[in-house]
């Protein structure tokens, strides 16, 4: 059996199979064929070369099992390899060679592929990765085999994370922010093959998909169906790297003393979005350590900032990073619906404020308030009534750039609509430091409302830094006195009060505050008896 007797290529896929690039690109609109290609353009390359190994990768596992794979069990025939091994997703060919398929998820994922060499190298949905991903993956494509032509290629739509690198190489054809060595670019190696729906026969004539394409957001809308590479030209966020700026939420192991706050863009028509944040410290080191209040002993978790050589500024200057681990984004709901949900979700978790868009203080009616409805259902249920969240949309994108950049906020992966929103918002060309406004954007709203206004809970807020250079505010500020809770471990309430940043002046209010504390909690006597 041939490859012909199971894969017969559109004319589009045709080009791409025949082009001689190094590096080729089929890109452009949802639909034309790009994974089916990138598949047999791997088999090809193998059965066409004994011995010689190929790559096949997508950027998580999940995307990976759904469509390269998925294509793998579907599309080729039992006889056409000697075996796959379902453990290493490793296909050995009747020939001897190899296709290995592989996911990337996190940014330094690519190094388990050092020392490795492929023939070919291909990337679905190449957008997703990001640049010294593909630099890297660059220096693995060498074949010992005496007349091979090592060659990589990508499939892919236009946005997401690496849209910018990808529109400069293969569709600008120039070297991207980033390309080091800009005088060894050559254009020649770089091809690209636009690929549209109406390429693919299939989908060509299929009105019912051609109308789901349609109905999507207009930069949607443009990506997908036309291929317009110029819809995201100006992306914001072009630092935003699914792995590095996300973590699965069984990562995130959430204390329940850590202050947590909900950020709330109101729609009706257009989505509610709400977001669950939480303060994590960045060098807190917890050791089991006893102290003696009135002669008994309280054995506590308690931080030993003395301890470790973790600096504080280790997260951009910051000693606690933000992370936003749950998400709530639905339309149609009332303000007391939506406070309903929210309290669900919430359950017993310990909320400190919950920040609201400004515009639902508003009276439009005689009723009350989206705010004063939403602050109704949520304070029956033990949560704050909202507050209004700082709106400066200029200087709150600057900040989650900010964060985004010294690796300051965390994403959780189950907050799917903040994830896929960030990378599509482009700047505004009236006003190049704001971020135009469009459908689908409501997700990124919140978020700015949530960093921002509860910075200040995390001690990572702006406002902060020409006071303490950059360091967190102290718990309470200076001159109001020590104070302590119950519930939370004493080390991070003490550590939290220490504003020195030379470590003789930490250890002098450590120990300070260390004695204030036991006064705090030794326990009283009872007042003397009169009879």
């Amino acid at each position: 059996m041939k490859v012909s007797d199971c894969y017969r290529p559109f004319p589009r896929q045709q080009i791409f199979h025949d082009s001689p690039a190094k590096y080729r690109l089929f890109g452009g609109a949802a639909g034309p064929g790009k994974t089916k290609a990138l598949l047999w353009e791997a088999i090809s390359q193998a059965l066409l070369s004994p011995g010689a190994d190929t790559l096949l990768l997508r950027r998580t596992y999940p995307e990976l099992e759904s469509s390269l794979l998925a294509y793998f069990r579907r599309d080729v025939p039992r006889e056409f390899y000697k075996r796959y091994n379902e453990s290493k997703h490793l296909v050995t060919w009747n020939n001897g060679a190899t296709t290995r398929f592989g996911y990337c998820r996190n940014e330094n994922d690519v190094y388990q592929y050092q020392g490795a060499e492929f023939l070919f190298i291909g990337l679905d949905e190449l957008t997703h990765f990001t640049l010294k991903q593909w630099q890297f993956l660059t220096s693995r494509n060498r074949c010992p085999l005496q007349g091979s032509h090592p060659c990589m290629a990508g499939a892919s739509n236009p946005g997401n994370i690496g849209h910018a690198w990808v529109k400069s190489l293969w569709v600008d054809h120039q070297p991207p922010s980033g390309f080091e060595r800009a005088d060894l670019y050559d254009a020649r190696d770089y091809d690209f093959i636009r690929a549209r729906l109406d390429d693919n026969p299939i989908y060509a004539h299929d009105a019912e998909y051609r109308r789901t394409l349609e109905t999507l957001p207009e930069h949607l809308r443009r990506a997908f169906l036309d291929g317009d590479w110029n819809v995201f030209a100006g992306q914001y966020f072009d630092i935003f790297d699914y792995g590095r700026h996300t973590a699965r939420p069984e990562e995130s192991r959430l204390e329940a003393w850590w202050p947590r706050w909900i950020s709330i863009d109101w729609g009706f028509q257009h989505p509610s979005a709400v977001y669950w944040h939480c303060a994590v410290p960045v060098a807190a080191v917890y050791r089991p350590r006893e102290f003696r209040f009135g002669g008994t002993a309280a054995a506590t978790e308690t931080l030993d900032p003395w301890a470790t050589k973790t600096p504080p500024s280790k997260e951009g200057g910051y000693s606690s990073r933000i992370s936003t681990y749950r998400e709530f984004v639905q339309s149609g709901l009332s303000p007391r619906m939506l406070a309903q949900g929210i309290a669900e979700r919430s359950g017993r978790e310990n909320i400190n404020e919950i920040f609201l868009s400004p515009d639902a203080f508003a009276h439009r009616t005689a009723e009350a308030s989206i705010a004063e409805q939403l602050g109704d259902v949520l304070n029956a249920n033990g949560l704050p009534r909202p507050s209004p969240a700082d709106d400066d949309r200029i200087g709150g994108w600057q900040f989650m750039y900010q964060l985004l950049e010294s690796d300051a906020w965390i994403i959780a992966e189950n907050c799917t609509k903040l994830i896929e929103c960030i990378p599509t918002l482009v700047r505004d060309n009236s006003n190049i430091e704001d971020i135009r406004k469009m459908d689908g954007d409501d997700p990124a709203d919140s978020a700015r409302y949530g960093l921002v206004s509860g910075g200040r809970i995390a001690g990572v807020g702006t406002a902060f830094a020409p006071s303490r250079a950059g360091q967190p505010p102290p718990l309470h500020p200076p001159g109001s006195g020590a104070h302590f809770v119950s519930g939370m471990p004493l080390g991070e309430q003490i550590a939290r009060q220490v504003s020195a940043t030379d470590p003789t002046s930490q250890a002098i209010h450590f120990q300070r505050l260390e004695a204030e504390a036991r006064k705090q909690f030794r326990p009283k006597k009872f007042p003397r008896r009169r009879w």
